[in-house]
């Protein structure tokens, strides 16, 4: 062994670089996989904790399920898309403002969506955005719905959430529909 050489297991000097002969692998291509092993495990554990859209109740009610399920023949037929108008223009008139605080001009704006669209005035808009609004339009007409409308001060409150998700989804559709208003007038 000369004294360049020792018995750590180092090599010699003459290549330049010492690199150590019983160990030999790539510590930056290690840190990689161990990086990427974490991101994946830390997106899957993202992905478990993120919470589900429809946490709330009324959202996840039999009547909900059932309102949306009602809507897709409503998109076809005039008349009852019409008789949905009535209806439900009907309750909104009978109904306290008080829990619609923030959705209130935004449920109005639907009723008169419906009633453009059932009568072919105006059609831009999405298939999907079309059947959120008569969704929550039935379930606000519907009397058995996750809490009955007769019970004092709640009665209305999952009409309301239901009425909150339908313009959060529908926003955008609905303010280009005000403004289609405003420029057609």
């Amino acid at each position: 062994m000369t004294n360049l050489e020792s018995a750590s297991g180092w090599t010699s000097i003459t290549n330049r670089l010492p690199t150590r002969v019983a160990c030999c692998f790539d510590r930056r291509a290690m840190r990689k996989t161990k990086s990427r092993r974490r991101q994946k495990t830390r997106a899957a554990s993202r992905r478990a904790e993120k919470p589900v859209p429809y946490q709330k109740a009324a959202l996840r009610s039999r009547a909900f399920a059932r309102a949306i399920l009602d809507a897709k023949p409503y998109v076809t037929d005039p008349k009852r898309l019409r008789t949905l108008f009535e209806e439900a223009a009907e309750k909104a008139a009978s109904i306290p403002t008080t829990s619609f605080r923030e959705t209130w001009p935004y449920l109005q704006a639907m009723l008169r969506l419906v009633r453009a669209y059932s009568r072919g005035e105006y059609r831009a808009i999405s298939q999907n955005s079309v059947l959120t609004i008569i969704a929550a339009l039935n379930y606000l007409i519907d009397p058995f719905d996750l809490i009955p409308d007769e019970i004092p001060f709640l009665g209305f409150l999952d009409d309301a959430t239901v009425m909150e998700f339908a313009v959060r989804k529908t926003k955008d559709d609905l303010d280009d529909f005000m403004t289609w208003e405003t420029v057609a007038s």
